[in-house]
């Protein structure tokens, strides 16, 4: 009967094995949340196999370490793992397992491998791969069996099944991550894009997706408190082959189970109340199994703006042609009439001859300079050769060249005292002055002073021009920096030699590749004007955006070589265009939104480590987000926002901000400072407030110079709360951030068999 006792006995202890195995599977496998998967995984392996401690690591697909979970470990613990030195050696030399490894004296082992065993705190270990397709995706590190019992054949057995089983877990959550992401993306990409995109199921007709961009045409056609539906049925289609189609008519299912491919078309949409818009449209049916149509994209671009484009264009061509025409023409007749009557003229009249020829000459070699640089400005081939430069040299170079060209009006200096060298092409900012000068001189009275100021603001010198002159409406000064932009000016009150009309929009591009930004102001009428321009210092230029203008700023990556992620949440189609552009193109990974509900999702997903946050935003504004949203409180935001005043800037400070950028702002500014903040963020310079003195690098605190012993949580807590001096921090903000810093430090050090 022993024997058979012993059989049953055994049977029954493996249906049990084979039972918490089915359930730990279960478990794993319930969740396509990576976080989740790998905290079931660890806490599955030590309840399989009554380990005190585990530890589970996966690997990239570069072979680097990517997670490290932990189960078991109490604070202590972790501290004192945190402090072995040879941590790291120890997790390279069991990293790689081809095989299980069980081991029965664990500082034995490890001393025999010639490491310190300062911070072993196991005796018994089990270290197993796990494999996913033959690839080791990762390893289990359990240590301590219950009763101080050493690890088993059973335990290694069932610990190779539930490894296969872990590793297919893993890598389907992988798998779920990086369809998310890219879906995400997607999805961003459709509702962000300047084109229309419409997606209509058949054969309801019905729209089962619309962007953006379409919900923005199709409010320029909706009647007030008409449904889509109404719209739909309102909506007149008329081709450039006259045809037209009122949808009235002939309902939109039906005319969409017909639909052929259309590329490029344009198409004039009316409703009976007159409302209109010229479209281009490219319609792309998709087919089933059987051939039927059973969903239709359209995808529509307004031509207004292109239309507006042209007219400009005509614009600009007519200036341009009247702008050369009047210094030909004087040259012309002054050449004709010192050919025809040389022998007539008196010495003093040829002479005078002779020099409207030379002046008119510059003058149109002056234009055609300012046409050559608008075109560089308008296709990004406009460079700059930046070097320190004293900001009183430029002026006074500019005021000599100003002065000698015979005006009559006085340039007063005032710079404020131990302003710093700048960083700027000595030529191109002298050329950006002498603009603004002759635009001063051009608006002003003749006799009337323009001073000219520069101060220090921040990491940039502003430089002013001001004169007395006709003053600028408020409505026109958005407009100053385009191409032949006027102020209200005709040509008869600018008289010859007025100016191309393109000044302005140079110097705007200038300033603008120097990595600074340009921007005007006037009382209104009768009150004079002032353009300012700012340059930024010579040692922030250096260390934050070296050789601007020569090419483009690149992303500050960290040694690991991560590409940063930068989230963007701004609702302005284009303004997310402009900045996921400048960010990709300095080798940032630019994640963006319009809907600033999807924020506590992204952030939590995809752990970015830098927001850029638009000021105003619908039904809320940045600065309440940052408030009430305990994610954002984790995060270093910097605002961007076309508010520009003084007190805005400063309670976007007060709030936490890391920075705040006024639109309109360069690609050169914005990646500057994105950089220069994660370089804060990384690196912070030590805290000191009184006799208190928080070395960060150094994991140091000192009070009046005596050095004081804190615990890991102590010591992130201190870091947590000095970082956000002065701002208000909820219970689950410091949380959040006391625990980020401690896990993150974990996995730096890596330290084993611990995060």
């Amino acid at each position: 009967m022993t024997g058979n006792d012993d059989r049953n006995g055994e049977i029954q202890a493996l249906r049990e094995r084979i039972s918490a195995l089915g359930a730990a599977s279960l478990r794993v496998g319930s969740s396509l949340d990576l976080d989740t998967v790998l905290r079931e995984i660890a806490e599955s392996a030590r309840v399989l196999t009554a380990a005190r401690y585990a530890v589970i690591t996966t690997i990239g697909d570069e072979g680097e370490l990517s997670d490290v979970v932990m189960s078991g470990f109490t604070l202590e613990e972790e501290r004192l793992l945190e402090a072995w030195n040879d941590s790291m050696k120890v997790f390279d030399a069991l990293r790689d397992l081809p095989s299980a490894l069980r081991v029965a004296d664990m500082p034995a082992y490890v001393e025999a491998l010639g490491f310190s065993t300062d911070g072993v705190l196991i005796n018994t270990f089990q270290g197993t791969p796990m494999r996913h397709r033959d690839v080791q995706i990762g390893n289990f590190f359990l240590g301590e069996k219950e009763g101080g019992r050493e690890f088993t054949d059973e335990d290694e057995e069932l610990l190779v099944l539930f490894a296969s089983q872990a590793a297919a877990a893993i890598a389907n959550a992988r798998t779920y991550r990086a369809e998310q992401r890219a879906r995400a993306g997607l999805e961003a990409l459709v509702e962000t894009s300047p084109f229309g995109v419409l997606v209509f199921q058949v054969p309801t007709g019905h729209p089962v997706s619309v962007n953006r961009e379409a919900r923005r045409l199709m409010e320029g056609l909706r009647s007030p408190g008409a449904s889509d539906e109404q719209l739909m049925r309102a909506v007149t289609c008329h081709f450039a082959d006259g045809r037209e189609i009122a949808l009235d008519r002939f309902p939109l299912g039906s005319v969409l189970s017909d639909a052929q491919t259309v590329r490029a078309e344009e198409i004039v949409l009316s409703t009976p109340e007159g409302r209109s818009v010229t479209t281009l449209v490219n319609v792309t049916p998709i087919h089933s199994s059987d051939g039927a149509v059973e969903s239709v994209v359209v995808t529509v671009q307004d031509l207004a703006p292109l239309q507006e484009l042209e007219r400009q264009r005509a614009e600009f061509l007519e200036m341009v042609s009247h702008e050369l025409r009047t210094p030909l023409s004087a040259i012309k007749g002054s050449a004709a009439t010192l050919v025809e009557a040389s022998f007539s003229l008196e010495r003093a009249e040829m002479r005078a001859f002779s020099h409207i020829i030379v002046e008119q000459a510059d003058h149109m070699r002056a234009l055609i300079g300012d046409l050559l640089d608008a075109g560089r400005i308008d296709s990004g081939t406009l460079s700059v050769a930046p070097e320190p430069t004293e900001v009183a040299a430029l002026v006074d170079r500019a005021r000599n060249t100003f002065v000698s060209g015979g005006t009559g009006h006085d340039v007063l200096i005032d710079l404020a005292p131990d302003l710093p060298p700048v960083m700027a092409d000595r030529g191109r900012i002298v050329q950006v002055l002498n603009n603004l000068l002759a635009n001063a001189a051009r608006h002003s009275p003749e006799r009337s002073p323009i001073r000219v100021e520069a101060t220090r603001d921040g990491v940039h010198v502003a430089v002013a021009v001001h004169d007395e002159g006709r003053g600028i409406a408020s409505e026109q000064l958005a407009h100053l920096f385009r191409k032949h932009a006027r102020i209200g000016v005709d040509d008869a009150e600018r008289g010859v030699g007025g100016g191309s009309g393109l000044g302005l929009a140079i110097c705007k591009g200038l300033v603008e590749a120097h990595g600074g930004r340009i921007r005007a102001e006037s009382g209104g009428p009768g009150q004079g004007a002032r353009f300012i321009f700012t340059i930024p210092v010579a040692a922030v230029a250096r260390d934050g955006a070296p050789g601007a203008g020569r090419g483009r700023t690149v992303a500050p990556f960290p040694p690991g070589g991560e590409r940063p992620r930068i989230l963007v949440v701004d609702d302005d189609p284009q303004a997310l265009r402009v900045v996921r552009g400048a960010l990709a193109d300095a080798g940032y990974d630019a994640l963006v939104t319009g809907d600033h509900h999807d924020l506590p999702a992204l952030i939590d997903a995809e752990r970015p480590h830098l927001v850029l946050l638009d000021l105003m935003l619908p039904g809320t504004d940045g600065i309440e987000l940052m408030q009430r949203m305990s994610q954002l409180a984790d995060q270093p935001v910097i605002f961007i926002s076309a508010y520009g005043r003084d007190e805005t800037i400063a309670r976007a400070l007060s709030s936490g901000a890391a920075d705040y950028i006024v639109k309109p702002f360069s690609p050169t500014e914005l990646v500057a400072r994105v950089g220069a903040a994660l370089r804060w963020r990384a690196e912070p310079r030590p805290f000191a407030v009184g006799d208190l003195a928080i070395h960060y690098d150094e994991h140091r605190v000192t009070v009046a110079g005596r050095p004081v012993e804190l615990t890991a949580t102590e010591f992130e807590l201190l870091r947590a709360l000095s970082l956000n001096a002065g701002r208000v921090l909820s219970y689950d903000a410091l949380l959040r951030q006391v625990c980020r810093e401690m896990f993150s430090t974990a996995a730096e050090r890596n330290p084993f068999p611990a995060t």
